[in-house]
């Protein structure tokens, strides 16, 4: 259970300080490669306060392998949203027991709130928004709130959206590291293929990006590697990446 978050007011100037220090250590290390980003983040920088998330899709073995390397121990949390492909589930067992991950750490939509706001589990066919927000934004909230910092697999090839991330950024009181931020298609089938890594199953058939199942798509030849997420919508990131995370840890109603 979240504890009752302090008054918005009251934040703004650690989250400024952590903006600071985000920027600052983008300025230090964001040049580095991926494993020495990673080393330096989860053995000094965050020492047993930084976790992963991962979302066990389409080149998520990368970040993990990477991860496995550093410390098989550290934390990895997995949102269950309850739409998931059953072939990403039993990838994410697969890859844990491939490279001896000891933590992954299961996060799931509050019951409570699913009865209320999606009863029949049918909300994504008239509200992407709230379906992503009671699925993924919240859950993950609280799942990256004991830590200091967690590492994303986010990458700038993958939208225009996301063409000038950071590798080290603010969120809120926290600080989110994209060890992987500058790395581009060719890099991550390189890496794949150097250590034998085992593909989600569904990127065979065209799913480059992958999300729930009734809102994601196989990707169309020359589309970037998102396109297949919420196709036909404006909607291009379900929440858990922008500001509505932090929203939802200082959320009084939550």
């Amino acid at each position: 259970m979240l504890t009752k978050p302090r008054p918005l007011e009251d934040t703004r100037p650690v989250e400024a300080g952590i903006e600071a220090r985000a920027a600052g250590l983008d300025a230090l290390y964001g040049h580095l490669a991926p494993q020495q980003v990673i080393e330096r983040a989860a053995t000094e920088l965050f020492s047993g306060a930084i976790a992963a998330v991962s979302s066990f899709g389409a080149d998520s073995a990368v970040l993990l392998h990477m991860i496995a390397e550093v410390d098989k121990r550290l934390p990895v949390v997995f949102l269950d949203t309850g739409k998931h492909f059953e072939e990403t589930l039993h990838y994410r067992d697969a890859l844990a027991a491939d490279f001896g991950l000891t933590d992954i750490r299961i996060v799931e939509p509050d019951r409570t709130a699913l009865a209320s706001v999606d009863p029949a589990g049918k909300l994504h066919q008239t509200d992407t928004d709230g379906c992503c927000h009671v699925r993924k934004v919240e859950p993950m909230a609280r799942g990256v709130a004991p830590f200091q910092a967690w590492f994303t697999g986010r990458k700038r090839f993958q939208a225009a959206t996301r063409a000038a991330l950071p590798v080290f950024e603010a969120v809120g009181p926290r600080i989110r590291i994209n060890p992987l931020a500058r790395w581009t298609t060719a890099d991550l089938a390189d890496y794949m293929r150097a250590h034998a890594l085992r593909e989600n199953p569904l990127v065979a058939y065209g799913y480059l990006s992958i999300g729930c199942f009734p809102c994601t798509q196989p990707v169309k030849p020359g589309e970037d590697a998102r396109s297949g997420r919420w196709a036909g919508k404006a909607k291009t990131e379900c929440g858990i990446h922008l500001s509505g995370l932090e929203r939802s840890l200082t959320d009084a109603s939550l």
